[in-house]
């Protein structure tokens, strides 16, 4: 795009011996780098918090791993016989292995696996009006999602317990992972209700006789901690839906006796349960079964407050305080916020997606119509344009590129003049000009003021109507110039955008550029030309009527990118702007990862700067009414947001694979990737280039994107705070020596 200008020159040589005092620019370059860095740092961090917000979303709804094996025929030689034959409540006072029978005729009506949006509604609903208790086994991710649900079902007079906090069987898992599950269930429990409980019940258990060696030091261990570990002895199966009458008859212990009935509130469709939970209330009742909470089976049930109300705390409830309670309301705080985002930033996606695919086939369409348009034999933009035009070359410090520019320029079959504008340099870059001999060269000098100022002076020296612009770092083709002013045939162009390609890609970051420059910049300038909405003349190869650049008040430094800003100028002042694919220039792209954050930044909040500048365009009428309605939305949507959220793509790729479907969210992103080759092979095509960069396409999207996305964060940060940067000089090492030729 363009080339930067960079800190002043000093006014007068430093004494030799003695250190040179920084001028007020080059102090104020390094208050704005220093002013940079705390928005660096809050770009980042904003990453930083999508990344935890998602990785807490994906802990909420899925383990990581998708571990649900449910271990079978192991020994239980280290179980004792007493707890194995023994009742469904296990205990462990004073340090021994105690189990407890529910009495006869006594129901504990045990839900797991909830709380359900949908159906712990229905359940509580149910108890409430039957008078009933019930003892809930929560799954801490679920408790953290709906805390509601569990305030009530606590002010109801229900009792809770902990049932881990991704559904996840313990007796896989390590000692660590064992207290994790069930302090992040406490404090889900504390956030929501303001409680602690001290039941369990694991996952993927039933009847005391089905604990192993395994499953038992989990139990050992939680008891020590002073836990009562539940289990059942009459099962509903309600998950197999067997139809309400069965659940009904296998819900029902046999011959008065007390049992410990397990149904569910959550874990997938529960209609059946819904509606066979009040008949089977009523049978028990019919039955002379009382119903109470594990507590109550155990003589442990606190008193209620009087009159019912429910108030009061179960036996097993302690009132959470202290640094468990504010905890626990964090983390229901952060779920909240985390419930709120991902599915806004997946309705983003799917915005993004349909944006992106639109993009690229318009792309694809409009690009095929402006190469057979511009390509057909009988097109002309009229009489061949044979007059000589005035080149313009911005140079400062250019030392290593300057002679391999005007010895390019040198050898053009069109007639030309070349004005070099040296910008104060202070390598003997204007030497070097002057020294080569070359005819129809000038150099003209001037202090350091930046590169709109050096281009202006440009156009003032010039002799000719139509001026060519250039970068110091930039390689013409001997028809370059023939190429790029044929379009000026037609009377309302105003300026000409050429093909920019980069010169040094034999480097990894150089072929990355590559494939961007043809593809995101090239086969972008066809779609725009024929919408007449070209954004930017880059600043490697442009022409313009010396007369339009007059007319809209020469270049402008109110933005970083003063060719953005002149192009949207000419476009509302009445000009046309086009793309001429054929003049193509080679320029030098930045060698090194910290050098192209640099350079993308400053186009990124250039760019961002000058829509900004000319916003007034979307209510003008006229020429300037159109751009600002036709060509701005497209700048914005298609170089500002989706840029931004493109990335989502791979994030809620990455989202996918670890929390979701590994293969299926693999093949969508193939299958995007696929999507993007396909422009991009064709993008290859008409610019004549050779395929074989694009075998580092796949490594682009996952590294050099995301950096892209960074950076574009980096600028939205800059322009919310209000931040103004100046340019900065890139490092150049001269190795576009000479045209690579096409496909090079």
């Amino acid at each position: 795009m363009t080339t930067p200008s960079t800190p002043p020159a000093p006014r007068t040589p430093p004494a030799r011996g003695r250190r040179r005092a920084p001028s007020r620019m080059e102090r104020a370059a390094g208050r704005a780098a220093a002013l940079q860095r705390p928005r660096v740092l809050l770009a980042l961090l904003l990453l930083l918090a999508l990344t935890c917000v998602m990785l807490l979303d994906g802990y909420l709804r899925a383990e990581v791993g998708g571990d649900q094996r449910v271990r079978t025929g192991a020994s239980a030689s280290d179980v004792p016989d007493d707890v194995l034959d023994g009742g469904p409540i296990l205990s462990f006072p004073g340090g021994r292995a105690t189990t407890v029978s529910v009495p006869d005729k006594t129901i504990v009506l045990t839900f797991d696996d909830g709380p359900d949006p949908t159906w712990t509604p229905q359940v509580l609903q149910i108890l409430e009006k039957y008078d009933v208790p019930g003892t809930f086994f929560l799954v801490g991710s679920m408790v953290s999602r709906h805390p509601g649900i569990v305030r009530d079902m606590v002010e109801q007079g229900n009792e809770v317990g902990v049932h881990t906090f991704t559904h996840i069987d313990l007796s896989y898992q390590s000692q660590a992972r064992v207290t994790r599950e069930i302090e992040q269930t406490q404090l889900a429990l504390a956030g929501a209700a303001g409680i602690t409980t001290t039941l369990f019940r694991a996952p993927y258990s039933s009847q005391t006789d089905a604990i192993d060696n395994y499953s038992w030091p989990v139990y050992e261990s939680l008891g020590e901690d002073g836990y009562t570990s539940v289990f059942i002895d009459t099962d509903s199966d309600d998950w197999k839906r067997p139809g309400v009458s069965k659940i009904v008859e296998w819900a029902t212990p046999e011959d008065g006796e007390g049992a410990s009935v397990l149904f569910h509130d959550a874990g997938g469709e529960r209609s059946q349960t819904i509606e066979a939970l009040p008949k089977y209330i009523e049978k028990m009742k019919a039955k002379g079964y009382t119903f109470t909470t594990v507590s109550g089976a155990t003589d442990e049930q606190r008193p209620q407050d009087p009159g019912g109300s429910g108030g009061g705390l179960q036996a097993a409830h302690h009132q959470a305080t202290g640094a468990t309670l504010y905890e626990g309301k964090a983390l229901i705080a952060a779920v909240a916020v985390a419930e709120w985002t991902v599915p806004a930033l997946s309705a983003g996606l799917v915005v993004v997606g349909v944006a992106v695919m639109g993009r690229f086939a318009m792309m694809l369409v409009l690009a095929r119509r402006h190469h057979r348009q511009r390509n057909r034999r009988r097109f002309s933009w009229g009489p061949p344009v044979t007059g000589p035009v005035s080149v313009i070359v911005p140079a400062y410090n250019e030392k290593e590129c300057i002679e391999a520019t005007l010895r390019s320029l040198a050898r053009s079959t069109h007639p030309i003049e070349v004005i070099v504008v040296d910008d104060g340099s202070t390598d003997g870059t204007a030497e070097i000009a002057e020294s080569l001999g070359l005819p129809g060269v000038r150099v003209v000098r001037q202090a350091n003021a930046g590169k709109p100022a050096a281009l202006d002076n440009g156009v003032r020296h010039a002799r000719y109507d139509i001026v060519v612009m250039m970068d110091g770092d930039t390689v013409f083709e001997p028809d370059t110039v023939r190429h790029l002013v044929q379009p000026f045939a037609d009377p309302a162009v105003g300026a000409v955008a050429g093909n920019a390609k980069v010169g040094n890609r034999r480097t990894l970051i150089g072929a990355w550029q590559h494939i961007e420059y043809v593809m995101g910049f090239n086969l972008d300038r066809r779609m725009y030309d024929l919408l007449r909405c070209m954004p930017t003349i880059p600043g490697a190869i442009g022409a313009f009527r010396r007369e339009a650049v007059l007319q809209v008040g020469g270049m402008s430094d109110d933005t970083l990118a003063e060719d953005t800003d002149i192009t949207i100028a000419l476009h509302r002042a009445g000009w046309r702007v086009v793309y001429e694919e054929h003049a193509r220039a080679w320029t030098e792209a930045p060698g090194s990862l910290g050098q192209l954050w640099s350079q993308r930044y400053r186009w990124s909040y250039g760019t961002m700067q000058a829509l900004w500048k000319h916003r007034r365009s979307l209510t003008d009428k006229g020429p300037s009414g159109r751009f600002g309605r036709v060509g701005m939305p497209l700048v914005v949507l298609f170089q500002v947001v989706t840029p931004v959220f493109a990335p989502l793509i791979d994030v809620f790729t990455v989202y996918s694979m670890v929390f979701v479907d590994f293969r299926a969210a693999l093949l969508a992103w193939l299958a995007v990737l696929a999507v993007q080759l396909v422009c991009a092979a064709y993008a290859f095509r008409l610019d004549g280039e050779k395929y074989r960069y694009l075998l580092m396409m796949p490594l682009q999207q996952l590294a050099y994107r995301q950096m892209m996305y960074l950076v574009l964060i980096h600028s939205c940060v800059t322009a919310l705070t209000g931040g103004r940067l100046r340019w900065q000089k890139l490092k150049r090492t001269g190795e576009v020596g000479t045209p690579a030729g096409t496909g090079g």
